[in-house]
């Protein structure tokens, strides 16, 4: 169904592979919808107890990405102004201490580098709420000396698959997920074989063809343990990608095709990326 001047707006559920579209105007627009949305979500996991392990702890993994560190830095900023309000009337806001951060995937750099997705995200978000840090799990650094491509970089993946499976054993509540114009999703990408034969929860990626080449992901098997998976997309070079995700696409060329919440599968886009405009 093609959207009307008037509908523009509307959430549309494909028929083919039940992924809801929430079309947006722009970036910024996207960005404090999916805010408000994740912050409704996330208290209401908190207030029913509801959430994937049943230990009324909410597990989300964080992105980076254009529109997913715009969404981290709403996310802030709506945090911050429920705080100023609550004392004078009652508002939603989550509690971050029942909350636990994982990152979908991380540049194999020192830590604290400025192209690491926790330094951003920290950045955008962890720095500004009151979350314990040990609820944030930080995929492991390249440590001085180490080799990017070598040992240091299936030991840091192996470690962090089993904080993945200690500390998520069930999965997780919702993935934020951004998108490449290829379609990649994590460090995911097109034809390679983190994203086809990898097993478990996180792999070692080698050779990725944007840089840095190292890197560590959540297999697509782990993406797919979440409840609810967010891919937020801005930008007319994505809108094909989006199409491929919405009309369910070939995987193996169009990776976030792949991607399934076992409850739903959000497809956030401005504007210029949506499939159906």
């Amino acid at each position: 169904m093609k959207p009307t001047q008037n509908n523009r707006r509307a959430a549309v559920v494909s028929d083919k592979t039940g992924v809801e579209l929430r079309p947006r105007d722009n970036k910024q627009d996207l960005a404090t919808a999916a805010a408000r949305e994740f912050i409704n979500t996330v208290a209401e996991l908190q207030r029913t107890g509801d959430t994937v392990t049943g230990d009324g702890i909410v597990r989300v993994v964080l992105t980076g990405g254009g529109a997913g560190i715009a969404t981290l830095a709403e996310i802030a900023a709506l945090d911050h102004a429920a705080q100023q309000t609550a004392e004078d009337f009652p508002v939603t806001a989550i509690d971050w201490s029942q909350v636990y951060v994982f990152f979908g995937d991380e540049r194999f750099l020192a830590a604290g580098d400025a192209e690491r997705n926790d330094k951003q995200a920290f950045d955008a978000l962890l720095r500004h709420v009151n979350i314990p840090s040990l609820n944030v799990f930080r995929v492991p650094a390249l440590a001085a000396g180490e080799e990017p491509d070598g040992p240091a970089l299936d030991a840091a993946a192996e470690l962090y698959g089993k904080t993945v499976d200690q500390v998520a054993p069930e999965g997780f509540d919702i993935h934020l997920l951004g998108m490449g114009p290829e379609g990649h999703i994590n460090s995911l990408f097109p034809h390679t074989d983190a994203l086809l034969q990898a097993e478990g929860s996180v792999v070692a990626v080698r050779e990725c063809p944007k840089p840095p080449a190292e890197r560590i992901s959540l297999t697509m098997q782990a993406v797919n343990r979440s409840r609810q998976v967010w891919l937020l997309v801005s930008g007319e070079e994505k809108k094909e990608a989006a199409g491929q995700v919405f009309n369910g696409g070939n995987g193996a060329e169009w990776p976030a095709a792949l991607a399934s919440g076992t409850k739903a599968t959000l497809l956030w886009v401005d504007e210029a990326a949506n499939p159906l405009l």
